[in-house]
């Protein structure tokens, strides 16, 4: 979890480079959120016939959509980061399945031209 907000705190943050580690604690964290919490509100929406349980359900949903949008940003910083990690240019993330297969690889040890290895700086 501690991984998950040191990449928040990234927010807006395109150089550099991002552990497999840290890239992947951000997905999962992301993941569960979204599918989890979002079919759980929407699975009791359809079941609730309740008004005012239907109205939080749904203003929960919306808080839930909101950080949705929010974390776009710090998703596609942490994916491009990645890429730098194994030295390649962040615009392979706009490649799914080859980003995809590119962020399973180990990072390069030691410093490249797009900065020093994550793994060193802690």
């Amino acid at each position: 979890m501690n991984l998950y907000f040191r990449t928040l705190k990234k927010y807006a943050v395109f150089s550099g480079r991002a552990s497999r580690k840290e890239y992947w604690t951000f997905r999962l964290v992301n993941l569960i959120l979204s599918y989890g919490v979002l079919n759980t509100i929407d699975y009791l929406i359809s079941i609730e016939r309740n008004t005012v349980m239907l109205l939080c359900l749904n203003l929960l949903s919306h808080f839930i959509s909101i950080y949705l949008v929010v974390a776009i940003v710090p998703t596609i910083a942490v994916a491009i980061r990645r890429m730098h990690d194994i030295g390649r240019s962040g615009w392979w993330c706009i490649v799914p399945i080859v980003s995809l297969v590119f962020s399973l690889e180990p990072g390069q040890t030691g410093e490249n031209k797009y900065g020093r290895d994550p793994s060193e700086q802690r």
